[in-house]
């Protein structure tokens, strides 16, 4: 399960990552006011998933049982920061929909550019992964 694990958090990252690039090359670091995403909480979102992987991929290799506890208490903050960068970006998403065609896009935020499928699919990965890590660390289908 631990393999898995790590399957499911590389995946995740790499869906993170595809988010957190085009946030950044749409100037979303750069332009506070118009987008919903304080860097702060974006880049603490990537800093601390980071860090859990690598916690995690330490723990794959020395199979510590202490390193599975401290990547899952790790994921919860990522989490919540997950939780609140989609709760803010849920509004974007559907004033995306609804905007007329010619609105300038200096004006919109960075977020707006996010594709549904790979914010589902990163949320989705990153939901199984927590269930996968926490499973993995109370033993469930372990050797």
């Amino acid at each position: 399960m631990a393999i898995a694990a790590l399957i499911t958090w590389i995946l995740t990252a790499l869906g993170g990552s595809y988010l957190l690039a085009t946030w950044v090359s749409k100037g979303g670091h750069r332009q506070p006011s118009a987008s919903r995403f304080p860097p702060g909480l974006v880049f603490g979102h990537f800093a601390l998933a980071a860090i859990g992987l690598v916690v995690w991929i330490i723990y794959v290799v020395s199979d510590t049982d202490a390193l599975a506890w401290t990547a899952f208490v790790i994921l919860l903050p990522v989490a919540l920061l997950g939780f609140t960068m989609l709760a803010r970006w849920i509004p974007t998403y559907r004033a995306r929909a609804t905007a007329p065609a010619a609105s300038p896009a200096d004006l919109a935020p960075a977020e707006r550019h996010f594709p549904l499928a790979i914010v589902g699919g990163h949320g989705l990965l990153a939901a199984i992964t927590l269930v996968l890590v926490l499973l993995t660390a109370l033993g469930v289908g372990g050797s």
